[in-house]
């Protein structure tokens, strides 16, 4: 048995060490918000936030969690740079067909709590890796940018 601190909330799951993040977190707790796309940390759908930092979670091992604290999609609206980047998303239509986007909103939501004003490179840097197929890269960098400003 595993006990992990997840949005806030305590949850004992019987999962085996090695085990992925990301199975513990949908499949075990129910919280499905954290997208599969590729299981190998290549596409950013999967991105959760443990102590802050942006991992992909189809490839972060349960065990390699310990104390620390898992935010996802479901919570990240609860924190204030969180609730920033989700609304710059909403007020400039980043969205096409979605399924990316958790990954996508979890990556700048860690970019902006550690650097609250981005260049473009630094938004380059942080979002690498999170691919958007329906290419609303520009949205998505628009968003960034407009979340930085009013946080």
């Amino acid at each position: 048995m595993t006990t992990l601190n997840i949005n806030g909330e305590t949850h004992t799951v019987d999962a085996p060490p090695d085990m992925p993040l990301l199975w513990v977190l949908r499949d075990l707790v129910g919280l499905t918000g954290t997208k599969f796309g590729c299981g190998i940390a290549q596409c950013g759908a999967c991105t959760v936030h443990v102590d802050g930092v942006a991992v992909r979670s189809c490839v972060f091992p349960t065990a390699a969690v310990g104390e620390r604290k898992i935010v996802t999609i479901e919570a990240v609206g609860a924190t204030p740079t969180g609730q920033k980047v989700q609304q710059a998303w909403r007020e400039l239509d980043v969205v096409q067909c979605g399924y990316c986007q958790s990954g996508q909103v979890m990556s700048a939501a860690s970019l902006l709590a550690r650097n609250p004003n981005p260049s473009d490179a630094d938004i380059d840097a942080a979002m690498a890796g999170n691919i958007c197929r329906c290419g609303t890269y520009h949205r998505v960098r628009a968003a960034i940018k407009q979340a930085a400003k009013g946080a």
